[in-house]
């Protein structure tokens, strides 16, 4: 399945820099102006997986296929962007073609990088970026027409979620907050409301801060709380009212949840020059463990709720990308759709289990490969040969 990141955020925040980085090559005009990423730059990126290296020495194979994940390079958004305001609305219908949004705020201070709003505020700027996003969604759910009398049972349910939605949108609550059955969240999967979509927040940091990492950590934990103690009050107020909610409970635990890191998106592009010897060391210096890209992708699977199985043979060793909870015949139709229409069986094995036996044969000798039908659900890092009847 194709994995699609858009990093958003406002100007001069550091978006087209970090875009940059976790391509590897200069490929976005990073600019100290407010719209000099003019289109939404697009790159795939290779979804780092030492797994596939050992098994290609295994198999003895040549061919390395990783996963791959996309990401757009979308414009800075500014205040008034869902009416248009600084090329907002373009932007804003780029953001729908997204499976979820890396938020990139400003925490770093240089005079020398304007701030569209003059002086740098993490809590204020997540908060514009957020309403506009809002804001967007509420034109889309006003063009919600009341179904007439004998339509389709699935448009009144559209319907219907949609106008509580705007009630709650209207209090600054957004979609992904609102306490919706997954009968309802398919009813309004089709309009592709923005705010439902998934967020990991990317706080771009200057050296001293990332150097201060303890100190630098519990002021994003200050921020991410001030931004949840505003929503939990709009909840409540939205409740009081009697009004779809989440709990108290629930607000809690999304404060505790919300996916994040810091980098200093400079230093990502920087590092990229160095061996991985050399690489490993810098990063150590800053009290990391390895890149922006290898975290930002690994919170991107975590919130889209994704692994990888893995295939190994003599043409090639790829990883391919499933949600989890997938089963057998499906992760099958991902390498084709034949494969999932004609699926008869599949061997299996753990990773580690696979590198241990040194392959498929001495594997089977073992007696470490399980053949599995239908029902199995598919697990992060599985070797997997599939049997189908073609």
């Amino acid at each position: 399945m194709k994995l699609s990141i858009g990093i958003v955020g406002l100007p001069n925040v550091g978006k087209s820099t970090l875009f940059n980085a976790l391509l590897k090559k200069q490929q976005a005009l990073a600019a100290n102006y407010p719209f000099a990423t003019i289109e939404p730059n697009v790159g795939v990126v290779e979804v780092p997986d030492e797994r596939l290296s050992i098994l290609a020495k295994i198999v003895n194979t040549q061919k390395i296929v990783p996963a791959v994940i996309e990401f757009y390079d979308i414009a800075g958004l500014v205040r008034g962007a869902s009416q248009g305001e600084g090329l907002g609305n373009k932007f804003l219908s780029h953001i729908r073609e997204v499976a979820a949004i890396a938020h990139v705020v400003r925490l770093f201070e240089d005079m020398n990088v304007i701030h569209v709003e003059q002086q740098v505020d993490a809590l204020r700027d997540i908060k514009t970026v957020e309403t506009e996003l809002i804001l967007a969604d509420l034109a889309t759910l006003e063009k919600q027409k009341e179904p007439k009398t004998g339509s389709p049972k699935a448009a009144s349910a559209t319907y219907e979620v949609a106008k509580a939605l705007s009630e709650q949108l209207n209090r600054g609550i957004s979609a992904r907050d609102a306490a919706l059955t997954d009968e309802q969240k398919k009813a309004v999967k089709q309009l592709n409301l923005l705010t439902m979509k998934p967020v990991i927040y990317v706080f771009n940091v200057s050296e001293s801060q990332l150097e201060n990492h303890e100190e630098t950590e519990r002021r994003i934990q200050q921020i991410i709380e001030q931004c949840h103690a505003e929503r939990s009050e709009a909840s409540l107020a939205n409740a009081s009212a009697g009004r779809c909610r989440r709990s108290f409970a629930a607000a809690q635990d999304d404060i505790k949840t919300t996916p994040y890191l810091f980098l200093n998106a400079q230093l990502e592009n920087d590092v990229l020059t160095f061996s991985p010897e050399e690489q490993k060391e810098f990063l150590l210096q800053y009290h990391l463990p390895e890149t922006g890209l290898n975290r930002l992708i690994k919170k991107a699977y975590e919130i889209l709720n994704l692994i990888s199985f893995l295939t190994a043979g003599e043409k090639e060793v790829r990883a391919w990308t499933i949600e989890k909870g997938t089963l057998a015949p499906q992760a099958a139709g991902v390498i084709h759709t034949d494969f999932e229409k004609h699926f008869i069986k599949a061997d299996v094995i753990p990773y580690p289990l696979f590198v241990e036996a040194g392959g498929w044969i001495k594997a089977r000798e073992q007696g470490k490969v399980q053949t599995v039908g239908r029902d199995y659900i598919m697990q992060d890092g599985g070797v997997v040969e599939f049997k189908v009847g073609i």
